[in-house]
């Protein structure tokens, strides 16, 4: 059987010291300073083992604490909503837009004038750029200013991303990226917060390692979290953060290909910027399906691509559908859920090869 062709994976070749001395932090921080000087805009970088340990990092900053709402948007993956709960806080879930297939503005304004007169003004907003394309940013910045609610820009998927040349990840009150194993930039692991002050960062470290007290002894008065990056993946994040451009290149180059490849054909649409403004890195190429006017679905060409040993993923299934938020409150229409039934994800590795490609064509050609 030929080489299973992955959705998204790492091919990762990186020379390591061959000492490495594990009480010395300068490579976590020369990471930090290299992945600031790419954003630019006097941000403040906290490197830490998971994108999921940032968004709790950055609710905590936010005050987020028991009995407080938090909206979020609901097309997204699970770990965006999660720490949500570790503050035993509230999730209030807010549909999507079809442009971008982001949190919808209309929906967020409408939620937060309806949970003000209801007397629980949320604490803060959770965006995210699916998939790499930016949100409708300006739009959610001005309603975040307008009603004073702190705004945390999950841009997970969004490293190399711009909204207007702005760099995705440098918009909100606080911002996190992941460098898990399927990202643009992968350090096996780990994830980064992003501050927009040195003291939020120094907070953000003394909460990420176990939270210490200046004393000679170990002291601790506060809850503390071991979130902090390893050593090794700051080895590897930093070299990686070199090729970033060339992996956003590659994932663009995808993302052409299949606009190629599927060009004309019936009932199926490729998920892809609606503005001249905005700039997506393409981390997974997207397509929807509609089954009236098109000969198969969603569900039959993942069969298919099974069959020839290719990876490929339904849409993320909107949070406010899933079991552990059944109860939770939502406001929109049935935008996210109508995207999760008719769309798939393609294989968008940066490492993608002229043969993996015709496999590729060849199995969607089969139901062409």
């Amino acid at each position: 059987m030929s080489k299973r062709i992955a959705l998204s994976d790492s091919n990762i070749s990186v020379n390591l010291p061959r000492e490495i001395n594990t009480t010395n932090y300068d490579f976590i921080t020369n990471f930090e300073g290299k992945l600031e000087k790419y954003l630019g805009k006097e941000k403040h970088v906290v490197a830490l083992n998971s994108g999921t340990s940032a968004v709790h990092l950055a609710l905590i900053l936010s005050g987020v604490t028991e009995g407080d709402e938090v909206l979020c948007q609901s097309f997204t993956y699970v770990a965006t909503a999660n720490p949500i709960l570790y503050q035993k806080a509230k999730p209030i879930f807010i549909d999507s837009e079809l442009d971008t297939w982001n949190i919808c503005p209309m929906y967020l304004e409408q939620a937060i004038l309806d949970r003000i007169a209801k007397g629980k003004k949320p604490k803060a907003i959770i965006i995210v750029h699916l998939y790499g394309m930016p949100c409708k940013i300006e739009e959610i910045v001005a309603i975040a200013k307008k009603y004073q609610i702190i705004l945390i820009e999950d841009a997970a998927e969004a490293l190399g991303s711009m909204y207007k040349e702005q760099k995705c990840g440098t918009f909100g009150d606080f911002s996190i990226f992941s460098f898990n194993n399927n990202k643009i930039v992968s350090s096996f692991g780990g994830g980064a917060l992003i501050c927009n002050s040195i003291e939020e960062k120094e907070e953000a470290i003394f909460l990420a390692t176990q939270a210490k007290d200046k004393s000679d002894y170990y002291s601790h008065s506060r809850l503390g979290f071991n979130y902090r990056m390893s050593i090794i993946s700051a080895l590897i994040g930093t070299e990686e953060l070199s090729y970033l451009n060339d992996y956003v290149n590659a994932r663009i180059a995808n993302h052409q290909y299949y606009e190629s490849l599927l060009d004309g054909v019936k009932g199926v649409s490729l998920f892809k910027e609606n503005d001249d403004f905005m700039k997506s890195n393409h981390w997974l190429s997207c397509i929807l399906i509609d089954s009236k006017g098109s000969e198969f679905t969603n569900k039959s060409l993942r069969n298919q691509f099974e069959k020839d040993n290719i990876e490929s993923r339904p849409l993320w299934k909107p949070l406010h559908l899933q079991p552990i938020f059944k109860n939770d409150t939502f406001y929109g229409g049935n935008v996210a859920n109508n995207l999760f039934q008719k769309g798939l994800c393609l294989p968008s590795s940066a490492h993608l090869t002229k043969n993996d490609f015709n496999r590729i064509s060849n199995s969607i050609q089969k139901f062409l």
